[in-house]
């Protein structure tokens, strides 16, 4: 021991009382429990969405619109092949069902595979990646400004890129903690950010992005193909039906053509249409998003220039439509690797640390004993009196315990930094204070002790090489 540590005998009690080697410590409690199994990221998803077969599906939450689709559609080309096909294949030809059906699996296709597919959601940034950005934004604010005060400060709302000569604004998204790639916009229904963000489409049940844009843009052609197929020939049984019984004989003998009929007339147009438009969308590349907001123009001489056009129709329709698809960023059935284990709250008043390095940050300026008496402004040692702090009942004897930089001794001389103390004591025989022999010229009980016995005690104690618990007995049993 070195001179002025002041701290020797109660290092070993301050270790000792939070020690984790003891079977009831409340450190190991959290560690003995069963492990959880692991969870897969769609269970966490923070997004509004809804997921099936063990997240392989994804879809928007509000999805009684896309019920309604599949049902219009299920129901209008059942009642086609049950109730037309049979009389058009017998009078016309064969190929008019099979058409059908081959216009039909190639709708119910390209819907599913839009509404239950990734739209390209971007990932959300953890908090370090968010502290982190934050961070990085007010230090190259302090160094504009010239300034180095601290403090919190939003990042600002949008950056600036050049793509293909023309500045992008970058917009942050306070939701997701990002800024937004180029293209990408932030879906309020689905709380996510999508790349190539489109629109919305509550008829798909799903935002159409990135990654399904290509199958929404065939499923409303196609699905506009057969609209156009059923109508004009549920139209064409009805005449022919008309030429043998007559026209109110036709539509009694088969109302079921009447109501396909009224369906696909007044589904026919919005459908349609929007296919038109979504034609055009992609020969001039830019999506609904943009266009809506008059973001681009078409012609390549004006300034505000669509940057994303390739300059040619039919080489923006191969880039929306033949691409290769780019995977999701989300890993939706990927496993949540495991959080450390975090102890448990101490409710003893004991400080306790953990594995993590923010409890070891909070533990270099937290005291081991929150407990340990305090010496008050009533009890300030006085010159000539030694005080010693309480003493250490669960200090098992041979036990190596770790170096502590706690002061728990105090005095105005401390007590142990005039005893020499040994580090082995090998030929020693440890006495208990009852034990230990009176040394000599000591005084008898109810004497006043005195600055110079104290001293006098210590120096005899020196000698003999006593263990210092021996002669905190001896003080112990002197001051009686």
């Amino acid at each position: 021991m070195t001179p002025g540590g002041g701290s020797g005998p109660m290092k070993d009690c301050e270790y000792s009382q939070i020690s984790t080697h003891s079977s009831s410590s409340p450190m190991e409690s959290p560690h003995k429990k069963k492990k959880a199994a692991p969870k897969r990221k769609w269970e966490v998803f923070p997004g509004r969405n809804k997921f099936f077969c063990n997240g392989r599906i994804m879809m928007a939450r509000q999805t009684g619109v896309f019920y309604l689709t599949l049902v219009l559609i299920l129901v209008t080309s059942g009642l086609f092949f049950a109730f037309d096909c049979p009389y058009l294949s017998e009078k016309i030809t064969p190929a008019i069902p099979a058409i059908g059906g081959i216009l039909f699996f190639f709708v119910m296709g390209t819907l599913l595979r839009t509404s239950f597919s990734d739209p390209g959601v971007l990932p959300r940034a953890t908090p370090d990646e968010a502290a982190d950005l934050e961070r990085q934004i007010g230090n190259t604010e302090d160094i504009a400004n010239g300034s180095s005060s601290g403090g919190y400060r939003p990042p600002p709302r949008t950056k600036e890129v050049i793509i293909n000569g023309q500045t992008v604004k970058l917009k942050y998204c306070f939701t997701c903690k990002i800024f937004r790639p180029p293209r990408a916009s932030h879906c309020s229904l689905c709380d996510n950010c999508v790349e190539r963000f489109d629109h919305h489409c509550p008829w798909v049940g799903n935002c159409v992005g990135k990654r399904n844009y290509r199958f929404f843009y065939m499923f409303i052609l196609s699905l506009s193909f057969l609209t156009v197929f059923i109508f004009a020939f549920v139209i064409t049984h009805i005449i022919l039906r008309s030429q043998q019984t007559g026209f109110l004989n036709a539509l009694k003998d088969s109302p079921a053509s009447v109501l396909e009929a009224v369906v696909c007339f007044f589904s026919v147009w919005s459908i349609v249409g929007l296919s038109g438009f979504h034609t055009y969308l992609i020969s001039s590349n830019q999506t609904t998003n943009e266009d809506i907001k008059g973001s681009w123009s078409n012609k390549r001489g004006k300034e505000n220039y669509n940057p994303y056009s390739y300059g040619n129709i039919f080489t923006n329709c191969c880039a929306a439509l033949c691409g290769p698809i780019s995977p999701s960023l989300i890993d939706r059935r990927g496993f949540i690797q495991p959080d450390t284990p975090q102890p448990a709250a101490p409710s003893n008043g004991i400080t306790m640390y953990g594995a993590t390095q923010s409890q070891t940050n909070m533990a270099a300026a937290t005291p081991l004993l929150q407990s340990e008496p305090s010496i008050t402004s009533e009890e300030l040692p006085l010159p000539g009196k030694t005080t010693i702090g309480p003493p250490c009942a669960t200090l098992t004897l041979g036990q190596p315990t770790p170096p502590s930089s706690m002061p728990n001794l105090t005095s105005e001389t401390g007590l142990t930094d005039m005893i020499p103390l040994k580090e082995e004591h090998e030929g020693h025989q440890f006495l208990t204070p009852e034990e230990a022999p009176s040394p000599p010229g000591m005084l008898p009980a109810g004497s006043p002790i005195t600055h110079s016995h104290t001293m006098h005690i210590l120096s005899l104690a020196s000698q003999d090489s006593l263990h210092e618990d021996s002669v905190r007995g001896l003080v112990k049993l002197s001051s009686v």
